[in-house]
């Protein structure tokens, strides 16, 4: 967006891109282990669950891009149907978190 091109908004954008990545970087989601990418789906549900994500200082801007309960109802089925074809894949122990 045209804001982006303004200081220090453009920092504040970048730094918040480089943070978001650093936490789930789609891109690399593939290369995680196996157990990071079961933890990753169920941050995603959670973050959406309880109305995290998105988050506000974007949805402030774009009105649109808030999750209707369709729309979450459809990325919770997705999540559930990739983490129980993990299920059916690897070992329990190579999917559930090791903390408690």
């Amino acid at each position: 967006p045209w804001y982006s091109n303004i200081q220090p908004v453009s920092w504040w954008l970048n730094k918040h891109i480089d943070e978001g990545k650093e936490e789930l970087n789609f891109s690399e989601f593939g290369r995680y282990s196996i157990r990071r990418q079961y933890h990753k789906l169920s941050e995603i549900s959670r973050e959406i669950e309880e109305d995290e994500m998105p988050l506000t200082s974007y949805t402030l801007i774009h009105n649109h891009s808030k999750l209707s309960m369709p729309q979450k109802k459809v990325i919770f089925e997705w999540i559930n149907q990739l983490q129980d074809s993990f299920k059916l894949v690897y070992p329990p122990d190579s999917i559930k978190s090791r903390r408690k």
